[in-house]
């Protein structure tokens, strides 16, 4: 079991790595917001998946809550100085 959520792991950092791309690529920077969530929320279930490794899900839960609120709160914010015209269109 331990040996498949290692792979599992691995391929999850894989994975992250596509969005990836659209983050240092992204045409606009909605696209690289978008980028950046995905990336947070496959970070999110990476950590799950360390806890339950560890064996210490109850810890990791806690991080990722945390990161998770972070994450949610960062975009809330981008997006809204986005939409309300202070920032430059020029990208």
């Amino acid at each position: 079991m331990n040996e498949f959520l290692l792979y599992a792991a691995v391929l999850l950092t894989v994975i992250i790595a596509v969005p990836l791309i659209r983050v240092v690529r992204g045409p606009t920077v909605y696209d690289r917001l978008v980028g950046a969530n995905a990336i947070a929320t496959k970070t999110i279930v990476l950590i799950c998946l360390i806890g339950f490794l560890y064996g210490r899900i109850d810890m990791f839960i806690d991080i990722t809550l945390a990161y998770a609120v972070l994450g949610f709160v960062g975009s809330l914010i981008i997006a809204k100085y986005f939409t309300s015209g202070k920032a430059d269109s020029d990208d």
